[in-house]
């Protein structure tokens, strides 16, 4: 009996051909260098296009809620006019509040908060997988927030809108991972470059926070993407700056002494506490507020009337709101020398930071960026106003204490100390300010960095559990030996130590260690430093708790000579955390044979490899 096979016919066979090319045609065309350009093109003009449809949309917003009528002209470097409805301006920002709240809660949680952090953890943490969505409810909700008063930022959105954009259209296109990873830093630093018509400003933007890879690959798409952004920006909104800054008293910079200096690092110390407090104050107001006010919506409700009555109280008694959404024409006022009251600046400043924690405190969507700028502004205008008082002869002018301030708040607050001093130099167009604003924003960013590694950014991610490595390295690490990492100190500990034995230990080391846990002379469990460390400081563990209870028996043997690379590949492999170095590396039946513990902290904090590239399995 024979079989009778199924031919295709002629057509058929050539419809899977052509298929097939196509198919190899649409690879190669990827994989080209001039492809990624033009996408870095097509992102900067969405991003450009976005940075400016979400400035009409705040403008129209803001019409709405404080003057009843649909109009998307708005001047933000001017005060608004007080608003018709009186007193009944503190329910504006709560009816904005609860709008925000439900779309957030309903479409799109990321679009919640500041909007920075979410793409950090998008290309940390996701692969940078960020929902098309977002773009939409992050652009309406942020909106809402700042048109209605609540006391936040644009730029974060836009950010987070390019961001967003650029992952919705490498994963369309398919693209591999880290040309995905660019076009995101590439959509983040155009949006912040068409936001301040600062072009260099949002690639070192990107530079600084965003990208994971430094190289001509990445960076250049960087660069269109910002160019491309800032010139639509220019084309629709006009080539001005964001802030106008009298160039005649910048350029006093170049005639500057050494006492002048002095100060302006005093100035950079000042900043870099304030910096901190404005961090600090956001996430112990968010805390407080979920604490004690747990429903979203009662939340929004009494939070957003306190920022309607502060904006409200500052109305009746000075003639400006001061405080309400992205505060540039407070900023402006300093740049001025309109506002010569050092108390009431100090005043706004205090009242700036409370108004902004208690706005995303409440559930609110904006950026952090604006905030910051207007309380480095005017505590720097404080400062020269009181340095004016004590020593006259100083001549130092307000405007230059203003833009220094700036520049110092962005590198405390956001860690961006580079973009800082970058961005303030492209709004002044002197060089002569750029060796004072590098001074003010490094000292201000060291002062932060002395009391915590975490940024308003990073400490976000943190507080979920999401570690962000401080920097970029290149290959060179991952080609050293894993024995490399070994420097910490490990102890070998009898498998019935318990906790308060630990702690009483501890007192002989200046930091914590690993501990290997050994019963008759053969290792049973390993604590790893990072996680020894967060057992000393809980308090809802008893010390009497056996250390055994508390340890890992998963980990992985290898040996000394085995390079860095070769040890992250293992830890994705086996889903596991913790490496014991051994003599050859081949077995383990001696506590002796471990020479050193390595975990996955240790590679991180050594490596600054991005955290979901050693845990990809355990996700």
């Amino acid at each position: 009996m024979s079989t009778i096979v199924p031919t295709q016919s002629r057509a058929e066979r050539g419809d899977s051909v052509d298929l097939e090319e196509r198919r190899i045609l649409w690879q190669r065309v990827r994989k080209n260098p001039f492809f990624h350009f033009l996408l870095a093109i097509f992102v900067g003009i969405i991003a450009g296009l976005g940075a400016v449809v979400f400035r009409r949309l705040i403008g129209l917003m803001h019409n709405f809620f404080f003057y009843g009528r649909l109009d998307i002209n708005f001047n933000d470097l001017h005060h608004s006019a007080l608003s018709p409805w009186g007193a009944g301006i503190i329910l504006a920002p709560v009816l904005g509040g609860v709008i925000v709240v439900w779309l957030v809660r309903n479409f799109a949680p990321e679009a919640k908060g500041h909007g920075v952090p979410e793409v950090m953890d998008a290309i940390y943490y996701r692969a940078g997988i960020i929902r098309p969505v977002v773009v939409l409810v992050k652009a309406l909700a942020s909106a809402i927030t700042i048109g209605s008063g609540g006391s936040v930022g644009r730029e974060g959105p836009i950010i987070q809108i390019g961001a967003a954009f650029g992952s919705a259209l490498a994963q369309w296109i398919r693209l591999p991972e880290w040309q995905r990873l660019g076009l995101i830093a590439a959509g983040a630093g155009a949006g912040i470059a068409a936001t301040f018509n600062t072009p260099v400003g949002g690639v070192l933007f990107a530079v600084e926070l965003m990208l994971v890879e430094i190289s001509a690959r990445t960076l250049v798409p960087v660069m269109i993407a910002t160019g491309t952004a800032t010139l639509i920006s220019r084309l629709l909104l006009g080539n001005y700056p964001s802030f106008i800054i009298p160039p005649n008293i910048i350029a006093h910079t170049a005639h500057m002494n050494t006492i002048n200096y002095l100060l302006f690092a005093i100035l950079g110390i000042l900043v870099g506490a304030v910096g901190l407090f404005f961090t600090r104050m956001l996430y112990w107001t968010e805390d407080f507020m979920e604490k004690w006010l747990p429903h979203p919506y009662l939340r929004a409700i009494l939070g957003m009337a306190a920022v309607g009555a502060t904006i409200y109280i500052l109305a009746i008694t000075t003639g400006h709101y001061y405080v309400e959404g992205v505060g540039y024409a407070t900023v402006q006022d300093v740049l001025h020398s309109t506002l010569l009251n050092p108390a009431f600046l100090l005043l706004l400043a205090l009242l700036k930071i409370l108004s902004f924690s208690t706005t995303l405190g409440a559930g609110g969507s904006g950026g952090v960026f604006s905030p910051s700028l207007y309380v480095g502004a005017l505590v720097g205008g404080a400062f020269v106003l009181l340095v004016d008082l004590l020593f006259p002869s100083l001549h130092l002018h307000l405007a230059t204490g203003a833009a220094l301030g700036m520049a110092g708040m962005v590198g405390a607050s956001t860690g961006a100390a580079v973009t800082g001093a970058v961005m303030i130099f492209e709004m002044t167009n002197d060089y002569h300010i750029i060796v004072p604003l590098i001074l003010v924003a490094s000292l201000a960013f060291g002062i932060r960095r002395m009391i915590t590694r975490e940024s308003i950014y990073t400490l976000k991610l943190l507080r979920r559990g999401h570690y962000i490595p401080e920097a970029r390295h290149s290959n060179l690490y991952l080609m050293r030996s894993v024995a490399s990492l070994s420097e910490a100190p490990f102890l070998r500990l009898h498998d019935h130590r318990r906790l308060s034995d630990l702690k009483k230990l501890m007192s002989r080391y200046p930091r914590v260690p690993h501990a290997l846990l050994v019963r008759e002379g053969k290792p049973i469990a390993v604590l790893a430093a990072h996680r020894l460390n967060e057992l000393l400081h809980r308090r809802d563990i008893p010390g009497s708790t056996p250390l055994l209870e508390l340890a890992s028996t998963d980990w992985i043997v290898v040996g000394g000579d085995v390079q860095l690379y070769e040890l992250v590949g293992e830890f994705r492999r086996s889903a596991t955390e913790i490496a014991l170095l051994c003599r050859d590396g081949k077995g383990l039946t001696r506590a002796e044979d471990v020479l050193a513990i390595v975990s996955v902290e240790d590679v991180l904090a050594d490596t600054g490899l991005p955290d979901r590239l050693l845990r990809g399995q355990n996700e």
